[in-house]
């Protein structure tokens, strides 16, 4: 049974925040340095002769743990940066529909928000009802704002803000059937919740791997339809651009960079096959759930699902300032977890990854009585 002690956070923290950016056990985090150390040793081989194989390789087996043709995945630095070279690749018009909800991630957001400034398309935003009843009261909502207009939908899997579930494989059928693009910002996706990207059969899915694959920072993927491949427009324009280059040739080098994030994941995957992950996903869940509903019970509150959501979950408080909370919370007990604001309420994101145990989160209950206002 892994424990605190397989990973590299500190001892005096009580850690709910891995959504934020992961963390990396100890044995993923050798073969990571291992590789910074083979790179250094020999620059010039690793990155002119041995480059190419060693990402084709590693590419390969995400591409298994992904369900994906190998030709139609590429690494990235994070799930925006994926993002972002598709939607700037996008031929919009003006009067042109992006449709959207209330629950996305503020730098995807952005990327929509300069879309359009760009392009004239409008942004339309469906208002996820909260507490969040059924994926069949949620798909209808959603598809009843889709006019003539709209071209794009972008939406998260998991949200950030709510950590909410979205049923994205009744989505992307339903969208299909419109011939509406599909861009799916998977993030909080790959390691908390199982992942088929051929069941899925979005247009676009780019997701993280630091953050619940447990790999290093600053390794993700991008997942394009081959039949949309020669839309794309690379990010960077370097020496894997020419005539005739696909899409791993045009997306894979940048440039002088590090390698080693991208070549450990197979690595991170291979450790949570060993450490029977989905037990672990079922555990985290089950002291998500119990904790919602204590904090939730203890306060008054209604939860923003009852189950809509895997090892992250948002959590309501009483009226209060959040960021405050949150704050006294790590400055006087070295509780780290996030505030978020969901329907101009205050919330926080608790994120359950398998060192995190009961006691914590009974600490975590105890000290909010502290920290709330009476």
């Amino acid at each position: 049974m892994l424990t605190r002690d397989d990973f590299l956070i500190r001892d005096d923290v009580v850690f709910f925040n891995h959504g934020s950016f992961g963390a990396c056990p100890k044995e993923v985090f050798k073969t990571y340095q291992e590789w910074q150390l083979e790179l250094e040793r020999q620059p010039v081989e690793f990155l002119n002769r041995r480059r190419v194989g060693l990402m084709e390789d590693a590419t390969e087996k995400i591409a298994n743990f992904l369900n994906a043709p190998a030709e139609e995945v590429v690494f990235v630095t994070n799930a925006t940066l994926g993002i972002n070279t598709v939607a700037k690749s996008l031929k919009l018009n003006a009067g042109d529909e992006i449709l959207s909800t209330d629950h996305e991630y503020g730098a995807i957001n952005k990327t929509m928000a300069f879309v359009a400034q760009k392009t004239g398309a409008n942004i339309v935003r469906y208002n996820v009802e909260i507490p969040y009843t059924t994926d069949e009261n949620f798909v209808e909502g959603f598809f009843e704002k889709v006019t003539d207009r709209t071209k794009v939908i972008v939406i998260s899997h998991i949200t950030s803000p709510s950590a909410l579930m979205f049923p994205i494989v009744m989505i992307c059928k339903r969208a299909r059937e419109h011939g509406i693009f599909t861009i799916i910002d998977g993030a909080h996706v790959p390691g908390q919740i199982p992942l088929d990207l051929t069941e899925i059969g979005a247009d676009v899915y780019s997701g993280n791997f630091h953050k619940w694959v447990c790999a290093p920072k600053g390794s993700a993927f991008l997942h394009v339809r081959k039949e949309h491949h020669t839309m794309i427009d690379p990010l960077v324009i370097s020496h894997g651009w020419y005539e005739g280059a696909n899409f791993f040739e045009q997306n894979e080098w940048h440039g002088t960079r590090d390698l080693s994030a991208y070549l450990t994941v197979p690595t991170a995957i291979q450790f949570q096959k060993d450490h029977n992950w989905d037990q672990v996903r079922k555990d985290c869940h089950e002291l998500a759930l119990s904790t919602q509903m204590r904090i939730c019970d203890e306060y008054g509150l209604t939860p923003l699902s009852e189950n809509q959501f895997s090892q992250m979950v948002t959590i309501p408080l009483p009226e209060c300032d959040a960021m405050a909370v949150s704050v006294q919370l790590y400055e006087d007990y070295k509780i780290e977890v996030p505030p978020t604001t969901v329907l101009d309420r205050p919330h926080l994101r608790v994120s359950f990854q398998v060192y995190n145990t009961a006691d914590e989160a009974q600490l975590l209950i105890d000290r909010l009585r502290d920290v709330l206002p009476s």
